[in-house]
C-alpha cells in the first residue's frame, strides 16, 4: 500500500481506527496516510464505512480505538520542517478550531441553511473575523463565479430556489470561499445528471490545482503556500476516470485497496473489481444515504 514519502508533509493520518455502534462494527482497523497535495478518493459499497470514516477524519466522531492525526499549519514546524501532527481526539478545542479554519467540507446533502446563498457563504467568513463587510461580499461573489454560477442570478436566491446541481455548486462555492488547505467532499455528484456532474468534476480539479492563497485578491499567497489536499467520498466512476486520484477502497470497514486509479478494479483485487463494475448503479441511486 502507498505511504508517505520519507520527506513528504503529512496532512492526515489514520492509525488502526476502530468504531462500532452497539453490536455493529463499522470500522475495523483502518490505517492510511494522506500527504499534502494529494487527491484521494475513498470508495466502497453502501455500508462499507466511507462516510463514518470521513466523520472521524473531520472530528465529528471519535474512534473507539486508534488515532486520527491532522496537520496543524499554524503551529511551529516539526524537526523536518513540516506542520506537526495533532491527535484530533485529544487536542484542545482552541487547537481544533484553529486547524479547522484551514478545512472546508462539502456535505452529501449540501447542508445549506435557510437563507440566501450570500448568507450561506458570508456566515463562516464573518466568523473568522478577518474580513470587512466589503471583503466578505467580494469574496462571496468571487466564490460563486468560481463555481460557474451566475452571480447576479444566484447571490440573493434562497437555497430552496436552487436546482440540485446549482445547490451542489453553491455548497462548493461556500467551501472554496474559505480558500482551505484541505477540502473534504462527501459524494459531490451522486444523483446529478452527467452534464452537471461533469461540471462538478472540473470544479473539483480546478480548485485542487489552484495554490492556497491564489483564489481571491484579498488573500495574497504566502511565501511558501502548502499544496491543497482533496479527500472525496464517491461512487462516481467518471469522476475517478477524469481526475485519476489515489483510490482507497473500504470493504466491511477495512482497507481492501489503496493505490492509483489506473490499477483499481484489476484482477489482483476481486472486491475492487466487483465494486468497480457496480459503481454506475450505486452512483445513480439513493442520494443522501449514509454509509
Amino acid at each position: 500500500m502507498p505511504d508517505s514519502a520519507p520527506h513528504a508533509a503529512i496532512e492526515l493520518r489514520a492509525e488502526n481506527v476502530h468504531r462500532a455502534f452497539g453490536a455493529r462494527r463499522v470500522l475495523n482497523g483502518i490505517s492510511m496516510t494522506v500527504t499534502a497535495g494529494e487527491i484521494i478518493a475513498i470508495v466502497g459499497a453502501s455500508g462499507s464505512g466511507k462516510t463514518v470514516f470521513l466523520d472521524h477524519l473531520i472530528g465529528l466522531l471519535t474512534p473507539d480505538s486508534g488515532r486520527i492525526l491532522v496537520a496543524d499549519h499554524d503551529a511551529p514546524p516539526d524537526p523536518s520542517g513540516h506542520p506537526p501532527l495533532v491527535d484530533i481526539a485529544s487536542a484542545p478545542t482552541e487547537t481544533l478550531d484553529r486547524i479547522r479554519l484551514h478545512w472546508a467540507v462539502v456535505f452529501q446533502r449540501n447542508a445549506l441553511f435557510s437563507g440566501t446563498i450570500r448568507d450561506n457563504i458570508a456566515l463562516l467568513l464573518r466568523e473568522r473575523g478577518e474580513f470587512s463587510d466589503q471583503q466578505v461580499d467580494a469574496r462571496a461573489r468571487a466564490a460563486i463565479a468560481a463555481a460557474r454560477l451566475d452571480v447576479a442570478d444566484v447571490l440573493e436566491k434562497d437555497r430552496d430556489e436552487l436546482s440540485g446541481g446549482m445547490a451542489k455548486r453553491a455548497a462548493i462555492a461556500r467551501a472554496i470561499a474559505m480558500d482551505p488547505i484541505v477540502i473534504f467532499y462527501d459524494e459531490p455528484t451522486t444523483g446529478l445528471d452527467p452534464v452537471v456532474a461533469g461540471n462538478i468534476h472540473e470544479l473539483i480539479w480546478r480548485t485542487h490545482h489552484q495554490p492556497v492563497g491564489s483564489l481571491f485578491a484579498d488573500s495574497p499567497a504566502p511565501p511558501n503556500p502548502p499544496p491543497r489536499t482533496s479527500v472525496i467520498i464517491t461512487h462516481d466512476k467518471d469522476l475517478l476516470r477524469r481526475i485519476g486520484p489515489r483510490v482507497l477502497m473500504l470493504d466491511a470497514g477495512r482497507v481492501c485497496y489503496d493505490g492509483p486509479y489506473h490499477r483499481f478494479g484489476g484482477p489482483d483485487c476481486p472486491q475492487a473489481r466487483q465494486y468497480f463494475q457496480a459503481m454506475p448503479v450505486l452512483h445513480a441511486g439513493r442520494p443522501g444515504e449514509r454509509d
